[in-house]
Parts: C-alpha cells; structure tokens; sequence
C-alpha cells in the first residue's frame, strides 16, 4: 500500500476485501465520536478526541481496531475472544469474515471518550 494521504485514500488502496470493514469502523468512529479528528498518523488512520485517539489498519487477513492502553479490559478481552475475536492488550483483531462487533466497539468508545473528558 503506498503512503495514503488521508483516510479516504488508505480505505482506497487497502485490499478489496479489507474496504467494508474499514468503513463501518470508521463510521463507527464517527457515529460514536462525532468530535473525532480523522488523520493519518504512522500511515494508518486515526481519530483524535479529547486528548486521547483509537485507530484503524488493514491486514492481509483482518482488519485491527487499536483502543489503547487502559481502555480494553480483560473481561473484554475475554467476552471478544468467546465470539471468536483475537485481541490483544490494546487492539481488537476483526477477520474479513467476521462481522465487525459494533456493538461492543461503540461501548469502549463511549468509555474511552467519558474517562477522556474526565481527564482534561
């Protein structure tokens, strides 16, 4: 993938199969932090919101959801992986033939986004 200039441009160049993943969690991102200033940073997607951020990225075999540290608790982690996700201490895993967990994506934003505001 060359050197996306924005988001937009990234969800272009990533894989056929990785594009509709990339865009319901960016609209996810969206809908869930309407605030969130969409960048891309270490050549990835990013949103930035209240001081703190979550990112996107696409893999050959799975798309990843970063929420950073503090956010992805091990009873998430562990509710995730019963439902077949792989996570790890910052980031959810989302295989192309999966479908993405809105649901729980949308909780740990809301989350991520109050504990933010608190913070500032």
């Amino acid at each position: 993938m060359s050197k996306p200039k924005d988001v937009d441009s990234y969800i272009a160049n990533a894989d056929t199969e990785a594009r509709p993943t990339l865009e319901e969690l960016r609209e996810i991102i969206k809908s869930t932090v309407p605030e969130a200033e969409e960048e891309v940073s270490y050549n990835v997607p990013f949103y930035t919101f209240h001081g703190t951020h979550v990112g996107i990225s696409a893999a050959k075999n799975h798309a990843t959801f970063g929420i950073g540290a503090g956010t992805l608790q091990s009873e998430d982690r562990k509710m995730l992986e019963e439902k077949g996700y792989k996570t790890g201490k910052e980031t959810i895993q989302i295989r192309y033939d999966q479908a993405v967990p809105t649901t729980e994506i949308t909780q740990l934003l809301e989350e991520k986004a109050e504990e933010a505001k608190k913070a500032q």
